[in-house]
């Protein structure tokens, strides 16, 4: 059972928070055993939540070296040292899941809690047509009150990835060859300026452990999630962390609209040049040449436009839209 103090701090927070902060004690203390594998699916499926908040957890603790990558995949705790990883059910391992209370939603952070997950699922859709979002089906499907699904898709709209008609009814996309540009010029714009201004505050040791990752992918298996991870790395792990906070909203506005892309990345040529570009920007950090780093950023951004907007043109090369059914297709 977990410690009564730990419980009451734990009552209210976002669930990723809830997971990483269970994690990262259980780590420290050494309640889970060194080389205990820790995947998404497993994390999710211990705390009873989606993949999204376990995998948001897993990237704190990895930046922060309290879990590692082994063979280019997985994860598991402490460093890689050559020994075989232990694969145990979490619980089984000795993880003490919080009191129910923590996991379960309040009315005040409900909406925080499913929001990103709804965001993903709808910036993913926008290359495929027009999406009405149903208000009713999204209240359902998460189990939440209507109100809840509507300060959701309030906070979409903020975020630029749905509109509300006449009628009060909300809808989503289609991403155009034109939007699609005006976002990536937004970032080769924005993303150098907030490199530049995150340079004080990045440490050596999370740019080496980025950098690895780029090189394990580019001699190893490669997957959709693993080049979205690759993506995130750079594009949000450390351009994002500039002080502006204004900045950084702009750039996730811009982003947003262009998740769907990373889908194709494993089966598209122009993957070796992401990753060629990823590692530059990475090796000029590590370097010391931020400047560098800021034109290699820029560079890469400009050149991603063309392939994007190819995979855009080309639909069949998308991989399947997920369905869900608060999204529903009007063309």
């Amino acid at each position: 059972m977990m410690p009564a103090d730990a419980q009451a701090d734990e009552a209210g927070l976002p669930l990723y928070e809830v997971i990483y902060r269970a994690l990262r004690r259980q780590i420290v203390d050494g309640t889970l055993p060194a080389g205990l594998v820790v995947g998404e699916t497993a994390l999710a499926r211990a705390f009873r939540s989606s993949r999204i908040p376990a995998g948001a957890a897993l990237r704190r603790l990895e930046d922060e070296g309290l879990v590692t990558r082994f063979g280019g995949r997985g994860l598991m705790i402490g460093a890689d040292d050559g020994a075989p990883p232990l694969r145990l059910d979490l619980v089984e391992a000795g993880l003490v899941l919080p009191d129910a209370r923590a996991l379960q939603p309040t009315a005040r952070n409900r909406r925080a809690t499913i929001y990103p997950e709804v965001e993903h699922i709808v910036a993913c859709c926008l290359p495929y047509g027009r999406f009405q979002l149903n208000e009713s089906l999204l209240a359902e499907h998460y189990g939440v009150s209507r109100t809840v699904a509507h300060e959701v898709l309030t906070a979409l709209d903020r975020a630029g990835l749905v509109t509300q008609d006449s009628n009060q009814r909300w809808y989503a996309g289609p991403l155009t060859p034109e939007r699609m540009h005006e976002h990536f010029e937004m970032r080769w714009l924005l993303e150098p300026l907030a490199l530049e201004q995150a340079w004080p505050t990045l440490h050596r040791r999370d740019l080496v452990a980025k950098r690895e990752r780029i090189r394990a992918v580019q001699s190893g298996k490669r997957s959709a999630e693993l080049l979205e991870r690759l993506e995130h790395d750079l594009h949000v792990d450390t351009v994002q962390r500039c002080a502006n906070s204004q900045l950084r909203e702009a750039i996730h506005r811009s982003q947003l609209p262009l998740i769907a892309m990373h889908d194709t990345y494993q089966i598209l040529p122009d993957a070796e040049e992401m990753l060629a570009e990823h590692l530059a920007v990475f090796d000029c950090l590590i370097a010391g040449e931020p400047a560098r780093a800021q034109r290699a950023l820029e560079q890469h951004l400009r050149r991603s436009l063309g392939p994007n907007k190819e995979r855009l043109a080309n639909g069949d090369r998308l991989a399947p839209l997920r369905p869900v059914p608060f999204l529903i297709a009007v063309g």
